[in-house]
């Protein structure tokens, strides 16, 4: 099993600059890490340390971060999807994460919808040919993500569907979808291979594996029996050292 450390929180304790987390997450045997934004960080030493330690780099946020969600925004971020989409075929990474955004008031929530399938859609254009693919990710609208307009795995896994485009899946973050009440096997269904990245943490907390009462393991053998292969996404505040966790992470998933 991939395990892909989520260098935002994970590292973020023993050194500040994320060159230097990927090398710690090198040094702790991870296969890959991840990250959010691109435009606020130095790409040339993420670059650098990539090379050096050969480490694989997962995933990032596809920017502009703004609302799919209204259509006003298409243009937009179809402009920022070629930069993202360049800046991971420099590093290495096949995977981009894309964010619905919010529920926006006094537009209904069949016209968000269509504004999503058709960004999405536009979207899997500029990415054809390009072996880099874009994850819409459900987020739970309970604790962390109040207003956010993609709470269902169903909905997500629907709309990635109707954009008929292979280079749109989902990110499926089994923290978001266990505090949403979802069961894996449930929502994913026979649609594994509409899902391009995973993302763990544990409930209540959204802190280490173990650290609280969500079936992780049953949930990742799922997805593994089903058909998914890539890595899992180690996306969670670490409550003790990093290493500690991630090492106690793979056994419990073991």
């Amino acid at each position: 099993m991939r395990l892909s450390a989520c260098i935002e929180w994970l590292f973020a304790a023993e050194a500040e600059n994320f060159a230097d987390r990927i090398r710690l997450a090198h040094e702790h045997g991870v296969e890959a890490v991840e990250f959010w934004r691109w435009t606020n960080k130095d790409i040339g030493s993420i670059e650098w340390a990539l090379t050096e330690t050969g480490i694989e780099l997962s995933s990032f946020v596809a920017e502009p971060m703004i609302p799919l969600t209204d259509i006003g925004n298409k243009e937009a971020f179809l402009k920022g999807l070629k930069g993202s989409m360049e800046t991971a075929r420099r590093l290495g990474a096949h995977t981009l994460i894309a964010q619905a955004g919010d529920d926006l008031p006094g537009k209904s929530r069949e016209e968000q919808r269509a504004a999503l399938i058709e960004t999405l859609t536009a979207a899997g254009e500029v990415l054809e040919g390009s072996g880099v693919r874009l994850g819409l990710e459900p987020l739970n609208t309970l604790i962390d993500h109040v207003g956010y307009f993609l709470h269902s795995t169903i909905d997500g896994i629907e709309i990635v569907k109707a954009t008929g485009r292979p280079e749109i899946g989902i990110v499926y973050d089994v923290y978001h979808s266990a505090v949403m009440g979802e069961d894996t096997a449930a929502v994913i269904g026979g649609n594994v291979d509409r899902v391009f990245h995973v993302h763990i943490a544990d409930h209540p907390g959204r802190n280490e594996p173990g650290s609280g009462n969500i079936d992780l393991k049953k949930r990742v053998d799922w997805l593994f029996a089903n058909g998914y292969r890539g890595a899992i996404g180690l996306e969670y505040r670490p409550l003790s050292g990093s290493s500690a966790t991630i090492a106690e992470t793979r056994r419990l998933l073991g």
